[in-house]
């Protein structure tokens, strides 16, 4: 993931280089690039929809991440220099950094395309560098009593099965992975009425491992149990079209219904719907997804939207995992217990989890206080069961959408960021990249993105303004944990929550997010290389010096400080920059931050006024500026 957004980002820088600093053979070096890097953006593409092995996969993203990443680094460092020099000298030794940075693309080009071409007639496994595989085609059932929250739902969910119209129609249900959609799916498919109902039932779950054939299989082995198919083994000698006809043919005349298991888009249903007849005998399809987009497509009436357990629903999970059916549960547990269930922030799959973890420890007060304290740490220990589920949706993502994704680990859980500016993050930090032709701008191309995310139910919407349009948004907790997760094992950021033991290195990443209640300046110095890109700071700074308290009580107020200068002006190819004023606040503006010529996005907290020097932040895009508003110009 880290190599496509270094990719992207390359690439943006490339297209937004101005003619007038580069021109002649450096033109062409750099046209040269960006030949390269669109390439590796489509290996990239390709390689998450292909099937490659796994060291494969690996080799691959790095080599790219590493020769892109390093491309961008010269070009931008090129940039800065002609900029302040005022004048461009031609000559071998002013392109020797440059060329550097073609030879290197060049020989990754050599080296992807060897792996990318060897052994191209084999099928090779597909296998991520992450916490799940992307083949898988079982998804762990939820604890059947889970379902003692979803009664209304599966009330619903029956009740349309059953009733109008006569034509063939479409039932959908959506929501977040983990929230019980295949449990609700389940649950009708074996309701006593529902049998009754319908004369033949049939089950077949798509995955993102798409195979058409499979799921002909899968329908004809369902319907053979049922009717009076007879020669099943000459499945193997029939094409997909006479798989097709026989499913056609043995549904004929009957009321049936077909449940259609996590279903991934709009072009898998197109493949698979005209398997289906309409006989005008009330058949139905019932069809999960986690995609919004996709359960209109299927159907335009409103998609059954799964809901959030209630806390006093949640809470009867742990107590029927643990303390069995009669919920004889010790009253001092009572408390913690449903402390617990609140942080799993209603979403089944999870106190699913948590629920068979307490089955497991002791149950005094002090055991389930140290689940409640170590949440986050026991759903990060079982992969497989929450965060694997949960990261098929990110999985299926296409490479442009994944580090807009991830950058929500960038904020503290629960954090709500204002939309306008997770728009204009994700624009400096060169996510977003207008195609060719377009008439969009960045900002619309980043609205699509984020509309697209919460539509596949990744972020949520928070607040939304009087129009309807989204003022704040966010993800959950477990969501949160799995990009944090994610973006470790991609290279993708790094998160510092806790304080760390100092590093023998820096972090072989660009982008940082420091959210510890405090952090000294010497360790951001042993963490942070001068290559970094983004920075965010919601931890407050220890300086040498003891910041003056005034006016905010416990919030410091930073006076001129050369630890502070020494600090920023080590980054001179920092793009975004955000101080979040629960550091506190800067007595004046720091004038160091004016020499960062590529910093695109400033947020900072300060009291004082704008100064002049600000115009040589020429790349500036956004300024937010916290503090006394009344003093600043």
């Amino acid at each position: 993931m880290a190599a496509s957004s270094a990719v992207i980002s390359l690439l943006q820088t490339l297209d937004q280089r101005n003619p007038q600093l580069f021109h002649g053979h450096t033109a062409e070096a750099l046209d040269s690039l960006h030949a390269t890097a669109e390439y590796f953006q489509n290996v990239l593409e390709n390689a998450s929809k292909s099937r490659f092995d796994t060291e494969k996969i690996k080799s691959l993203e790095e080599k790219i991440r590493v020769a892109a990443s390093y491309a961008e680094d010269v070009l931008e460092l090129k940039s800065s220099r002609i900029v302040k020099v005022s004048r461009w000298k031609f000559g071998i030794s002013q392109h020797l950094d440059l060329l550097k940075a073609v030879k290197k693309m060049d020989t990754t080009n050599k080296q992807v395309m060897k792996i990318v071409s060897h052994d191209t007639d084999q099928v090779l496994e597909l296998s991520r560098d992450s916490l799940i595989g992307t083949s898988s085609t079982s998804y762990p059932m939820l604890e059947n009593d889970v379902v003692n929250g979803l009664d209304g739902d599966l009330e619903i969910i029956v009740n349309r099965l059953k009733g109008r119209p006569r034509d063939l129609d479409v039932v959908t249900i959506t929501g977040m992975g983990g929230i019980g959609k295949t449990t609700l799916a389940k649950k009708a498919y074996d309701h006593l009425t529902i049998r009754y109902h319908f004369d033949i039932l049939a089950w077949v779950t798509i995955s993102q491992e798409f195979r058409r054939r499979n799921v002909l299989l899968e329908a004809l082995n369902s319907i053979s149990k049922q009717t009076d198919i007879v020669n099943t083994k000459n499945y193997d000698k029939m094409d997909d079209n006479e798989l097709a006809d026989l499913a056609q043919k043995n549904l004929k005349g009957r009321r049936y219904l077909v449940v259609v298991d996590d279903i991934w888009s709009r072009d898998v249903w197109d493949s698979i719907s005209r398997i289906f007849p309409n006989y005008n005998n009330g058949s139905r399809i019932l069809l999960t997804t986690r995609e919004n987009e996709v359960a209109i497509y299927a159907n335009t009436c409103s998609p059954h939207e799964m809901n959030l357990l209630s806390l006093e629903n949640g809470w009867k999970l742990p107590c029927d995992k643990v303390f069995g059916p009669k919920h004889d549960h010790p009253p001092a547990l009572e408390e913690i217990g449903r402390e617990i269930v609140e942080k799993c922030q209603g979403l089944p799959l999870m106190i699913s989890v948590i629920a068979g973890h307490l089955s497991k420890v002791a149950r005094t007060l002090e055991g389930w206080k140290d689940v409640a304290r170590t949440l986050s740490e026991i759903i990060a220990s079982n992969p497989n069961k929450c965060l694997g589920v949960l990261g098929l949706s990110y999985y299926h993502l296409p490479n442009r959408l994944k580090p807009c994704f991830l950058s929500m680990s960038s904020f503290p859980e629960d954090f709500q960021v204002d939309t306008r500016r997770l728009i204009q993050l994700w624009i400096a930090e060169g996510f977003i990249r207008t195609s060719v032709g377009s008439r969009k701008s960045l900002e619309e191309v980043a609205e699509h993105y984020l509309e697209d995310l919460i539509s596949r139910n990744l972020i949520q919407a928070r607040k939304r303004r009087f129009n309807g349009e989204i003022k704040a948004c966010g993800v959950r907790d477990l969501l949160h944990e799995f990009c944090l997760i994610e973006d470790e094992m991609t290279k993708h950021m790094h998160v510092q929550r806790t304080h760390p033991i100092l590093p023998t290195k820096k972090h072989n990443v660009r982008r940082f997010s420091f959210q510890t209640l405090s952090y000294s300046v010497e360790k951001c110095f042993k963490v942070l290389p001068p290559v970094a890109r983004s920075i965010h700071l919601f931890s407050r700074l220890h300086l040498l010096h003891k910041p003056r308290q005034k006016l905010l009580g416990t919030f410091p107020i930073y006076h001129r400080n050369p630890i502070i200068h020494e600090f920023f002006s080590r980054f001179n190819l920092l793009r975004l920059l955000a101080i979040f004023n629960t550091i506190g606040y800067f007595e004046s503006f720091p004038l160091v931050i004016t020499e960062l010529f590529h910093l695109r996005y400033l947020q900072v907290p300060f009291y004082a006024d704008i100064p002049e020097s600000i115009s040589e932040l020429q790349n500036l895009q956004t300024l937010i500026c916290s503090g006394n508003y009344f003093d600043i110009t």
